[in-house]
């Protein structure tokens, strides 16, 4: 609660403040910027002359830059598209690279979902083993030392279950070599994404990967999350075809997301009637 009410009231001193000069085009910008949901001081400084592209940071490597190998470990909430994305990394760096990969799954928690994960990893012919516990995890990782990529998904639970992965929480956090992404669905309210992040950051993930971009049309809170979390955003992703619907995360990409004209479509369909 109080991070929401110093967010809005940051937003709040941002829009009361800001003038800007004669040319309209910084008012157009800074409209714009609005609308896609960008928070409020990001939008007034890129529109007085900031470049957005100094307010955050993207990195698509996998892995840890001390490890030997790539060990990524995806976590979020339930429904964010987490054991899809992991899928989708999973046939498009393991399989394209023809390198050994493995995927462990750790979500004990829905019914069937080992048998999902599993299914799909036969399918693409690559190996996978279900960890229930921590420890299980540790000697999987142990056990496959010659795998050059392993792929962890990890259960989505409830704001009230997470004492329940306490301990595969802290796992993954302090594990050397385990790179860990935050994955987000685009399409959340920024206020919630925020929650969100907060909630998990026992996991203590150090990028951002947003999928569901294809059920928005405002991504600001994605560069206002990396901005403050100082996270980069490594991957996005739209629909569910594998391995397609994922791209690496680039500075030109997302700029072109945010400052784009916002309901194109709508305000379309809205003149023609």
């Amino acid at each position: 609660m109080k991070r929401e009410i110093e967010r809005l009231a940051q937003s709040l001193r941002a829009a009361q403040t800001f003038s800007p000069n004669a040319d309209t085009s910084n008012t157009e910008l800074y409209s714009r910027l609005i609308e896609n949901e960008l928070d409020a001081p990001i939008a007034q400084q890129v529109a007085q002359g900031v470049p957005l592209e100094s307010f955050f940071e993207v990195d698509a490597t996998l892995g840890r830059a001390s490890a030997s190998r790539a060990v990524v470990a995806l976590v979020g909430p339930p429904g964010a598209g987490k054991t899809t994305t992991l899928i989708k990394l999973a046939a498009r760096f393991g399989l394209t690279s023809r390198k050994p990969a493995l995927i462990i799954t750790t979500d004990v928690f829905r019914i069937a979902a080992a048998d999902q994960i599993r299914s799909l990893a036969s399918i693409l012919g690559i190996a996978c083993e279900v960890a229930e516990t921590p420890v299980a995890l540790v000697q999987a990782l142990e056990e496959h030392r010659s795998k050059e990529f392993v792929f962890i998904d990890t259960p989505g639970l409830a704001n009230g279950e997470m004492d329940d992965v306490a301990d595969l929480a802290h796992l993954i956090a302090t594990h050397p070599e385990i790179d860990t992404h935050m994955v987000l669905s685009a399409s959340m309210k920024p206020a919630d994404m925020a929650r969100t992040i907060d909630r998990y950051a026992i996991f203590q993930a150090k990028k951002l990967l947003f999928t569901r971009l294809d059920e928005t049309e405002r991504y600001g809170a994605l560069i206002s999350e990396s901005s403050r979390r100082g996270m980069p955003i490594s991957f996005l992703a739209t629909g569910q075809q594998i391995p397609d619907d994922l791209e690496p995360a680039t500075k030109t990409r997302l700029i072109e997301m945010v400052t784009r004209l916002v309901s194109t479509n709508r305000n379309a369909g809205a003149a023609a009637a």
